[in-house]
Order: C-alpha cells, then sequence, then structure tokens
C-alpha cells in the first residue's frame, strides 16, 4: 500500500495514550508447526490453532476494545473470528514477504547457505514475491502505529497478525530500532500487551498462551 492510499494523520501521535495494545499471533498452521516461513501464502489453521484462537479469546475477554485489526490474511482473520473480535482488515498488518524463503525453514536455507543465517540479520532474497528488508516491514508497522496511538486515548486497541510482523511493530512502539524484534519471540495463539508505564511505551505481558513455552518459536 503506497502513501496516497494510506495517508498520515492530520495530528501527530498522542502522548502517553492510556489505553492497551493487545497483540494476538494467530493460531498454528502446518507451516508454523513445521517451522516454515510463512509469509504472503495463505495457510488455514491446523484445529489445534483454532483450540488456540478460541483461547486466547478467553484471555482477553476482559478489555475495552475501541479498535480491532487484522491481517487480510485466512489465518489471522479466522483467530480473530474464533476469539470472539470483530475485526477490520488492514491490508498493512500483512506479514513479512519472505521471497525466495517463503515456505522454508531456517535449518533448510542455512544448510545451502552454510552459515546460520536469520531472517532478521541477513535478509531475504527475491522468489515469486519481491521479498521486504527488515526496515519495509517496519515502516508499514510505523504506519499500523499511526492509527492505533490515537485509538488508544479513547480504549484498548486490539492487532489479530503475525510472528514476525507483531515483533517488528513491537520493537517500533518500544523506539527501539526493527531489529530488536529478533530478541523477542512469539508463539502461535499467544496474546501480548503492550502500553505505557511512567510515560514510557512498555511491553506489560508478553507471549502468554495456555501454557508457558518450554522452547523458542521457530517461526
Amino acid at each position: 500500500m503506497d502513501a496516497t492510499s494510506d495517508p498520515l494523520p492530520d495530528r501527530p501521535a498522542p502522548d502517553n495514550p492510556q489505553g492497551k495494545l493487545v497483540l494476538l499471533r494467530h493460531g498454528e498452521t502446518e507451516w508454523s508447526r513445521e517451522g516454515r516461513h510463512t509469509g504472503l501464502s495463505d495457510i488455514p489453521l491446523t484445529a489445534h490453532g483454532e483450540d488456540l484462537a478460541r483461547q486466547a479469546g478467553e484471555l482477553v475477554r476482559g478489555y475495552d476494545f475501541g479498535l480491532v485489526l487484522t491481517s487480510p490474511l485466512q489465518r489471522s482473520r479466522r483467530t480473530a473470528e474464533l476469539a470472539g473480535l470483530d475485526a477490520q482488515v488492514d491490508p498493512l498488518l500483512i506479514e513479512w514477504d519472505y521471497g525466495g524463503y517463503e515456505g522454508r525453514t531456517s535449518s533448510d536455507i542455512r544448510a545451502e547457505l552454510g552459515y546460520n543465517w536469520t531472517a532478521f540479520t541477513h535478509g531475504v532474497i527475491r522468489g515469486r514475491t519481491p521479498g521486504e528488508t527488515v526496515e519495509e516491514v517496519a515502516a508499514r508497522a510505523s504506519r499500523v502505529l499511526t492509527r492505533v496511538l490515537p485509538a488508544m486515548v479513547e480504549g484498548d486497541v486490539a492487532l489479530v497478525a503475525h510472528g514476525h510482523f507483531l515483533r517488528i511493530l513491537t520493537a517500533v512502539f518500544l523506539r527501539e530500532a526493527p531489529r530488536f524484534g529478533a530478541r523477542i519471540t512469539l508463539d502461535a495463539g499467544s496474546v501480548s500487551v503492550l502500553g505505557f508505564y511512567r510515560e514510557q511505551p512498555a511491553i506489560l505481558a508478553w507471549n502468554h498462551g495456555p501454557q508457558l513455552p518450554l522452547r523458542p518459536s521457530e517461526s
């Protein structure tokens, strides 16, 4: 989406809004379970992924959402539906375009390259889609936040989207470099909460799900 179809607001971001920004990563898909990079491919939830989405809905039941946005991909839209959220589709919430690494696992890519590749450190390559840099994903996230922050003055906001995108958006929200997102992981179906604490953007809760993770998420 270009700037002409997504104009910046007439006023700058508000200072220290008191609403919460709740992040829901979509439930499990076959590709996320296998650790495959799932960018623009429209992969459905597994049955377990649908269960995770319902449980995420229980976690956010007490919030007063004035705005709920979802990625256009079905794994996010279905998660929002099962979580009981009435979400608007925002194309800017789509996952990182992995280009030529779409559908591949990190271990497979590392075996091919001969070093410990990560998308955050080394980037992606052209494929059937052009791919995106970390900074391009962060620019999309920044535009999402120009819509979200004013809404947080009025109440809570939920974003239903994807692991890498939400990690980069969190880095932007925290006023960190986009690659800070490499240091925080999100499990499928997890719920996290951002907000302001003593006038500073802060993580209030992170990666909550039906149980604590036993190992870092692979995707």
